[in-house]
């Protein structure tokens, strides 16, 4: 799968499994990035995290009535790193850093049927950014609320794998990053 656009360190069986499923969808699909609902396409999301690295951002989506980290729809955009960066900064206000142009975490979900569309499947594409908790939060109709965790309290909060993957990772992050 080298010719993937991106590159990510394989952890696990899960990491393994996604990334030959995104390869997969990359091959089959025409127009990966795009939104119709009627295929399986790829989203950009962003776990943001304090300088300190001990907290991320978490907003509460509306219309999935869970805490998640900021992403959304590429819209036909392949730039997934600038997806999850421009999905920041509209749901919470924040300009974010990218730490990494690697890829996080890949997290592929299905999306349920709805009256005008059928299940699919969002291959979400992770990245990690910083940004200060100073900074005022603005939410926008999207999420019911947003706040700065602590990565002790994520499970609490998030208790889904696709979530507290941040909490395995981050840590062999920073260790391979020198941090």
């Amino acid at each position: 799968m080298s010719d993937l656009p991106w590159t990510m360190e394989l952890r696990d069986a899960r990491d393994r499994q996604n990334w030959a499923a995104l390869g997969a969808l990359m091959t089959r699909e025409a127009d990966p990035y795009g939104r119709d609902p009627m295929k399986d396409h790829v989203t950009g999301s962003g776990f943001v995290v304090s300088p300190c690295r001990g907290f991320t951002l978490l907003l509460h989506h509306a219309k999935l009535g869970r805490w998640l980290q900021p992403g959304g729809h590429c819209d036909g955009d392949p730039d997934v790193a600038g997806v999850a960066a421009r999905e920041i900064v509209e749901e919470t206000g924040l300009s974010a850093r990218l730490l990494s142009p690697r890829l996080f975490d890949i997290d592929i979900h299905e999306i349920p049927a709805r009256a005008d569309e059928p299940a699919h499947f969002h291959y979400d594409l992770r990245f990690l950014f910083e940004a200060d908790p100073a900074n005022p939060l603005l939410g926008n109709a999207e999420s019911h609320d947003l706040r700065w965790v602590a990565l002790d309290d994520l499970p609490r909060y998030a208790p889904q794998r696709s979530v507290c993957v941040l909490r395995e990772k981050l840590p062999l992050w920073r260790a391979e990053s020198g941090e």
